[in-house]
């Protein structure tokens, strides 16, 4: 399975806590793609940037030549385009052949609509059959979808860590779960309303079934409650 990084242009996690969250996260990487000024941040994570996506706006001519000065591919596209530089690093990888990405840089930031818009990309049909995950060392965020058939997603972590289920656009539906404190046994939960907020790992690896709709599964270290 070939695993790609996709660095957006958002928050950059802190790279030992990253780690010290989700020691798996990197497993495997062969492939680093930058959104933009996202190339910043991969740096200060200590990844080799295979390709540089995007219109270069953040990023700057000073940046964009930077970066081509070390050997780095920089694909610039038009500032007046349908993509977000995220969005167009995400099409890359899968152009590259990836079944697995992890998306970093997708929080926080300046701009909410970003944030917003890089968990939409969770959804896009062509990623529907990946590994894909986003990321820091705050929260890990995947989109369980039932297309036509029910799906399932393990969920491995610590004991005690926080998991929410949060329904996805229309919303979700006949979901049970497995290693959860606050057990589910074939029930809805409809945009709008946040029962799945909060629940508690009880063990090593918990389970969530979903029989239709999506649902954003975000798992968050138990020390965030404190």
């Amino acid at each position: 399975m070939v695993h790609a990084v996709v660095v957006a242009d958002g928050h950059t996690p802190d790279r030992a806590a990253l780690d010290r969250a989700w020691p798996d996260w990197q497993n495997g990487v062969v492939l680093v793609v930058a959104a933009d000024a996202g190339a910043v941040g991969a740096e200060a994570l200590g990844l080799a940037i295979d390709l540089v996506v995007g219109d270069g706006d953040s990023l700057g001519p000073a940046g964009v030549a930077r970066f081509r000065a070390a050997g780095v591919e920089v694909r610039l596209s038009p500032a007046e385009k349908d993509e977000s530089d995220t969005e167009l690093a995400m099409l890359a990888c899968l152009d590259r052949g990836a079944r697995r990405i992890t998306l970093l840089g997708a929080f926080g930031g300046e701009r909410l609509d970003h944030a917003v818009a890089n968990l939409s990309l969770l959804a896009m049909p062509e990623l529907e059959a990946l590994d894909v995950s986003a990321l820091d060392e705050r929260s890990r965020v995947r989109l369980l979808q039932a297309a036509g058939k029910p799906a399932s997603l393990a969920l491995p972590g610590r004991v005690g860590d926080l998991v929410s289920l949060l329904p996805f656009g229309a919303g979700a539906d006949d979901i049970t779960t497995e290693g959860l404190a606050y057990g589910l046994e074939g029930e809805p939960l409809p945009f709008g309303h946040v029962r799945g907020l909060s629940n508690v790992r009880l063990a090593e690896v918990a389970h969530v079934r979903l029989g239709r709709g999506r649902l954003l599964v975000i798992e968050s270290p138990a020390t965030l409650s404190e």
